[in-house]
């Protein structure tokens, strides 16, 4: 950690070993490392996975991200940030102007979370991919991410494999594919979305001459 802070303004893209950060002790210790590293004006990428940073974290990373102007990927896949972190991202990214790729695969976000992301989803204007591969979003979460769907114009791929979407949510996601002119890659495998919500995203797809990949198994 002490080389990270020595050598900060040099460094562009950053891995955090998996549970360092969680074996730092005390607490403080954690949001200190957290802002030092974001404080560099260099970085680029920074991988956090599996720390479990949870959602103080998340916190501490959302107040940085409103002011750091050089972070383009945000991989924070397993770290159980829960709906409150993603609020807090979510805040964030209302106002952030380069964070490009975000990965929050794993985080224990449910359909609270995805309201918040959907949200931010309808005045950001810089995020090409967000991924919330195996959270629990349901259908409810879904239908908030269609509604800002409907409006994005940059976001170009989308991951919500294994989160419980059913086919109301498979209805929504149609829905708002017929208005968006953006979304090039949609991925919904691992949920529930029956033959009904298939056949909504057939239909979809008729109107739709933008998306490319559409992964449901």
């Amino acid at each position: 950690m002490e080389s990270i802070e020595r050598n900060k303004h040099l460094v562009q893209h950053l891995k955090l070993q998996s549970y360092a950060y969680e074996n730092l002790s005390p607490t403080s210790e954690r949001y200190k490392v957290i802002s030092n590293i974001m404080a560099n004006s260099t970085l680029i990428t920074l991988d956090l996975r599996a720390n479990s940073i949870g959602p103080n974290g998340a916190q501490a990373l959302s107040e940085a991200l409103k002011t750091n102007s050089t972070l383009t990927t945000l991989d924070l896949f397993n770290n159980k940030i829960g709906d409150n972190g993603a609020q807090m991202l979510s805040e964030a990214l209302k106002t952030n102007l380069t964070l490009i790729t975000l990965n929050l695969g794993i985080n224990w976000i449910g359909n609270n979370g995805a309201q918040a992301l959907s949200d931010a989803l309808k005045t950001n204007s810089t995020l090409t991919t967000l991924s919330l591969f195996n959270n629990n979003i349901g259908d409810n979460g879904a239908q908030a991410l269609a509604e800002a769907l409907k409006t994005n114009s940059t976001l170009t791929t989308l991951h919500l494999s294994s989160n419980s979407i059913g086919p109301n949510g498979a209805q929504a996601l149609s829905e708002a594919l017929k208005a968006n002119s953006a979304l090039t890659t949609l991925h919904l495998s691992g949920n529930l979305i029956g033959p009904n919500g298939a056949q909504a995203l057939s239909e979809a797809l008729k109107a739709n001459s933008t998306l490319t990949t559409l992964i449901l198994e």
